[in-house]
């Protein structure tokens, strides 16, 4: 909303009250009525709140919250299998239905590995400050309460074989274009391997075992009439692990104050790659 030329209103929650979504219902009464505005002409009550991005007197018939923890990988892996670079940037996403005015308190085990932290406008600052601890009123539905970076040092300059046993979860990984290929003969030790027309390899993973770290190896043929490339290929990886937070962050609780009756708490982790890098 602009007043005189100036900003005033631009927190997305008091937008969604005075501007009603177009509709077959907001067509026709415009036509009706000859007003095509889908303006409201009152201030909601939110603009005089100290807590903007949320709805007064909300009401929810089951209370709960859930909290994701999904992060991007950005790494490198040189031809002997060690990690050059590895860094991740990871986002606290929340997807609240909670009634009335609640109060939270979200703590983490290790908040020492988080760097670059960005907050959502309800979170409070000086907790942050003082004790790492996010305290927010949160907005209704689902929304990003934070993102952060980690450097995970822990992981670079070891062979990523070492690390394959914190992937518990549902893995998939993809491997890009390759130029001048003409055949691929891969296999796996555990899931599926599947050659698609586009000369992309799809490795369905599934439930990674404890008894042992999924590999996969094959060949990779070049054109008959190239006998050798004049660079090194570098493979594009793609992968999604449900469950497991690679930057070892950790949720230590969720605390809810102000509520009527004791709400359902979930959490979940997913690390997928971003920039992530094979060399050969």
């Amino acid at each position: 909303m602009i007043d005189n030329g100036f900003p005033l209103t631009t927190e997305p929650n008091i937008l969604r009250q005075m501007i009603a979504s177009p509709n077959i219902v907001s067509k026709m009464l415009s036509v009706a009525t000859g007003n095509s505005s889908n303006v409201s002409n009152t201030l909601p009550d939110a603009t005089a709140s100290c807590v903007p991005w949320r709805i007064t007197d909300l009401k929810h018939t089951n209370n709960e919250v859930y909290v994701d923890l999904v992060e991007e990988m950005d790494a490198i892996i040189n031809s002997d299998g060690a990690l050059v670079k590895c860094e991740i940037n990871g986002e606290v996403q929340v997807n609240s239905h909670l009634s009335g005015l609640p109060d939270l308190t979200l703590s983490f085990a290790n908040p020492s590995i988080l760097n670059d932290v960005r907050f959502h406008p309800c979170v409070r600052f000086r907790p942050w400050e003082s004790h790492q601890i996010l305290s927010f009123v949160p907005p209704d539905g689902q929304f990003k309460l934070m993102s952060y970076r980690s450097n995970v040092i822990h992981l670079q300059g070891q062979k990523v074989e070492e690390y394959s046993d914190i992937c518990k979860a549902t893995a998939n990984l993809r491997f890009w274009d390759m130029p001048y290929q003409c055949f691929a003969d891969l296999t796996s030790n555990h899931g599926a391997v599947n050659i698609l027309a586009n000369k992309t390899c799809s490795w369905s993973i599934g439930r990674i075992p404890k008894d042992k770290a999924p590999s996969m190896s094959g060949t990779l043929a070049l054109e008959t009439d190239l006998e050798r490339l004049n660079v090194f290929p570098t493979f594009q990886v793609g992968f999604r692990i449900m469950g497991v937070a690679l930057s070892a962050l950790q949720i230590d609780k969720l605390d809810l104050r102000n509520l009527p009756n004791r709400p359902y708490k979930g959490f979940r982790a997913l690390t997928q790659a971003g920039e992530f890098e094979v060399r050969s």
